[in-house]
């Protein structure tokens, strides 16, 4: 016993350390957007004019409010809402697709199967950026330019989503899969029943990712929307930087900084312990 109490007198000090430079690292990381949030809370000369204030300022509602209906071609608002339909709309597609794409391959017996699974695969050696231009003439050849669709079908194809999805199915235990035939399931029914509830945690922890890199899609959007009011959130913040002689209104600019960052940041903390339960969890 006192040999233990010794080795957690002697972890004391190391885990205070460790605390600490967590704390440091955080505040470090956090410091921007601090700033960021400030200067949106602020008036235009507080912040051209050194020193910058560090504490908010009384213009947040009024910052705010003119950074919700103003734009360079169209309000933030309906940018954010362009933004959250994208997002939400890749996150669900490629997790739907993958999802009865790795059950097809796992639990159906078909020929080609494993050349099917791979070619899937080796779509990761072909990101949007290098097929970017046929992917654009077929888009534009279905009449999907500043559509909804046009933003979100392209982008809902993940071989990464389908790879983790197929390496998990395949740790199901087959008895599961012949309790569920001897009862009189069929493919579908075992699937809805027992592979969507065992794969909750991953579901969640893959709608996380998905998300945000829905939400931050810069190139794809610029490329097919031609329309502002199909602009999104990412593209609104480019347009609202200044050119040639033209002054930017900062305060308006970092207020809609941190609008932009709203919606990931309650994804992440809504769902935060199942995303880490799918990421760490040693049952998969």
């Amino acid at each position: 016993m006192a040999e233990r109490s010794g080795m957690v007198e002697k972890r004391g000090p190391g885990l205070w350390f460790t605390h600490l430079g967590l704390i440091i690292g955080v505040l470090i990381i956090f410091f921007p957007i601090w700033l960021a949030f400030v200067a949106s809370t602020v008036t235009q000369p507080e912040i051209t004019q050194p020193p910058m204030p560090l504490w908010p300022g009384d213009r947040f509602f009024e910052n705010y409010r003119d950074a919700l209906v103003s734009g360079v071609n169209a309000p933030v608002a309906r940018m954010l809402a362009n933004s959250l339909i994208m997002a939400l709309g890749i996150a669900i597609g490629k997790i739907i697709i993958s999802l009865l794409s790795a059950f097809a391959i796992v639990y159906f017996r078909f020929p080609g199967r494993r050349l099917f699974f791979w070619l899937i695969f080796l779509t990761l050696m072909l990101p949007v950026e290098v097929r970017i231009v046929p992917t654009y003439e077929v888009v534009a050849g279905f009449g999907m330019l500043n559509s909804y669709s046009g933003l979100i079908f392209p982008l809902i194809a993940s071989a990464t989503a389908t790879f983790l999805f197929r390496q998990f199915f395949l740790t199901v235990p087959d008895e599961l899969a012949e309790a569920a035939r001897v009862d009189g399931a069929r493919p579908m029914r075992f699937f809805i029943d027992i592979l969507l509830p065992m794969s909750r945690t991953n579901i969640a922890a893959l709608f996380v990712i998905l998300f945000i890199y829905g939400w931050n899609q810069y190139l794809w959007p610029l490329l097919i929307t031609t329309d502002p009011s199909m602009n999104t959130i990412v593209m609104g913040i480019k347009q609202m930087f200044p050119s040639g002689d033209d002054v930017a209104d900062w305060p308006v600019i970092m207020a809609t900084s941190i609008l932009a960052m709203v919606p990931p940041i309650v994804v992440v903390i809504s769902m935060q312990n199942l995303f880490i339960r799918g990421l760490v969890d040693s049952e998969k």
